[in-house]
């Protein structure tokens, strides 16, 4: 438990039975009347983002979220293996849970996984990752980095748009939040 007098952004509460990160807080002290905390809360889960208002001191359920770096192992089925890389404990992550980063993820890829008590929440990747394109249609002569652009199928299978210069085989760094090209990697 913790008074809304102490909430922190990135915070997780437990209300109704559901987790909420807090997104951001604003301590209101009108004129007249009590005091009270503005808050932007998202859902753990879902995703969805509310506004909510708590009386100021009041108490909130805390909820413990371990936020530890894993190893992408594996897919086996729909679910994703990682392991700890201090206790080499495997955990096994739903596919809904892991979302888009699967579209960023190798064998030995490392992301944070928060779990809590025991079932993991959500799998966070860094802001960009390396990775190779595998196939993508030749480019031509005089395809210069400031014309269009062509679709490039990268090594996990995923297709992003890149420039008409890039050929199959290079080394791009990916945008791991929207999937944009943002750089040839010179080897």
């Amino acid at each position: 438990m913790a008074s809304t007098n102490e909430l922190k952004n990135g915070m997780v509460l437990k209300i109704d039975n559901q987790l909420w990160s807090v997104v951001e807080f604003q301590h209101v002290k009108p004129g007249k009347g009590p005091a009270f905390v503005r808050t932007k809360l998202k859902a753990v889960l879902s995703g969805k983002v509310v506004d909510r208002t708590f009386n100021a001191g009041i108490k909130v359920e805390t909820a413990n979220v371990d936020r530890r770096d894993m190893q992408y192992l594996y897919q086996e089925g729909t679910d994703f293996v990682f392991m700890d890389m201090d206790t080499y404990d495997q955990l096994h992550v739903s596919g809904d849970t892991v979302g888009d980063a699967a579209n960023y993820m190798l064998e030995g890829t490392m992301a944070l996984v928060a779990t809590n008590e025991g079932t993991p929440l959500y799998v966070e990747l860094p802001a960009a990752v390396e990775l190779v394109i595998e196939y993508t249609e030749p480019g031509l002569q005089g395809d210069r980095s400031t014309g269009g652009t062509k679709p490039a199928k990268l090594e996990t299978g995923y297709e992003i748009q890149v420039p008409l210069f890039l050929t199959t085989g290079e080394k791009v760094k990916v945008d791991t939040r929207d999937g944009s090209y943002l750089g040839r990697v010179s080897s």
